[in-house]
């Protein structure tokens, strides 16, 4: 399962590590058109004294979303809370969060796609009026009541765009899109994450790490983690090329960075549905995943990397995902259809 990947874009408990974060934009790499913009934002807020415009940030997961809300909460001098949709059950959790706020804090969610209807019709009216109304009692001794909310900024963050509804889309009053990063983006990353950690590294290894890391931020900095015990355990602590190359192989991550999880991925198209195309409910019954986890977490990197293409009767593997596994690849009628 992908909880057990070492290169998923997922968060898991070891990227916990807030001296890894930079908290300033000046610190922040990469985005650099998203960067200038929102300088521009923060500084125009802070020149009128009011709160930053609702934010959305969405796109491929580990590429620095909740980082860019805490930056935006320095930049601002303010407070951020923290949440997530899931989290948000009743439109009572809501109130207790937003109540909670200062005039001007930032309130994060990630996962806003996933808040309940409920709540988020409760979010329309703090968003737009910073007012709460809320229904309290039942049937007949209901009565509604007004709540007046300091103003604040809302940074919602998503990895899935075409599942928030409309209403709340048009709220938002700046929406970004995160991409991936470069292999220059990622190298300054790995250099930073290197010094916060007192570790020496190689250039050779540094370009090594910033190609298998799948253009996320996120991945390079857990594969430059284990990359350093490797060398503190049999090395003399320097991350070399060859230390490097040798620990991501132990780890299953090949030159191009992709794992047993891509290659079972891979292997379905190509070998169990000839290439395809096959659906993508038909992919995740075949490799036991859910729809949603192969859509967020395998497809994006393999995609964007031309291992398999979208067309309008499902998935189809290209030629270079047939090198990948070594099969023969024969031209077919997709190859020419529309990405």
């Amino acid at each position: 399962m992908d909880k057990e990947r070492i290169i998923t874009a997922m968060s898991l408990k070891e990227d916990e590590d807030q001296s890894l974060r930079p908290r300033m934009l000046s610190q922040y790499v990469g985005q650099n058109e998203i960067k200038e913009v929102l300088d521009i934002y923060i500084k125009a807020a802070l020149k009128r004294k009011e709160a930053l415009d609702h934010m959305l940030l969405y796109g491929p997961p580990g590429l620095g979303k909740t980082t860019l809300a805490q930056i935006v909460a320095n930049e601002l001098h303010v407070n951020i809370r923290v949440t997530s949709g899931p989290a948000i059950e009743r439109s009572g959790d809501l109130a207790a969060v937003l109540s909670s706020l200062n005039p001007g804090d930032v309130l994060f969610i990630d996962e806003i796609h996933r808040l309940p209807r409920v709540v988020e019709e409760v979010l329309y009216a703090a968003m737009e009026d910073y007012v709460l109304d809320i229904i309290i009692g039942k049937d007949q001794e209901s009565r509604s009541i007004r709540i007046d909310l300091p103003p604040f900024t809302l940074i919602g963050a998503t990895t899935r765009f075409g599942d928030l509804s409309a209403p709340l889309r048009d709220r938002f009053g700046v929406v970004f899109r995160l991409n991936y990063y470069g292999p220059e983006d990622l190298e300054k990353i790995v250099k930073r994450t290197a010094g916060v950690y007192d570790c020496k590294i190689d250039k050779e290894a540094i370009i090594s790490l910033a190609l298998r890391s799948r253009g996320t931020p996120r991945i390079v900095n857990r594969l430059f983690r284990r990359v350093r015990d490797f060398a503190e355990i049999i090395g003399d602590g320097i991350v070399t090329k060859e230390i490097t190359d040798h620990a991501l192989s132990k780890l299953g991550i090949d030159g191009n960075g992709l794992d047993h999880t891509d290659y079972r991925y891979l292997n379905a198209i190509v070998k169990t549905f000839n290439g395809g195309p096959v659906g993508i409910e038909t992919i995740a019954t075949s490799i036991a995943e859910e729809i949603t986890t192969v859509e967020d977490v395998y497809e994006p990197y393999l995609m964007m990397e031309g291992y398999i293409r979208r067309t309008p009767r499902g998935r189809v593997a290209t030629q270079k995902a047939y090198d990948a596994l070594g099969a023969t690849y024969y031209k077919g009628l997709f190859d020419d259809a529309p990405k």
